[in-house]
């Protein structure tokens, strides 16, 4: 359980971050779904990198660890990843966003 709970957190937030983009930048706007799944995608994605960042890994990483270690979940690393998912969700959602739209005017 405590191992679901953060990829849920990514997940969740990752497409938070995908709909947002879609719907503040319409050019980007993948339909709810598009942006759902990819910012979903894109929230694993974010958090995997930023654990890789030697200055965000304390922020997503070792938490997470530690939370394992201790038998709870840690509230910090939680709060940490979703907000890293958040923003790779929104970024690969814009990046998709951008190769839709270019790929349309070819």
């Amino acid at each position: 359980m405590e191992v679901i709970v953060p990829i849920l957190v990514q997940l969740i937030a990752g497409g938070i971050g995908g709909n947002v983009i879609g719907q503040i930048v319409k050019s980007l706007n993948l339909g709810p779904a598009g942006n759902s799944v990819v910012g979903a995608v894109g929230g694993i994605a974010g958090t995997w990198l930023a654990g890789m960042i030697p200055g965000l890994d304390g922020l997503v990483g070792a938490s997470a660890a530690a939370a394992g270690t201790a038998g709870g979940l840690d509230l910090s690393a939680l709060a940490g990843q979703g907000a890293t998912g958040l923003v790779g969700g929104g970024i690969l959602t814009a990046i998709a966003g951008i190769i839709k739209s270019s790929m349309a005017k070819a």
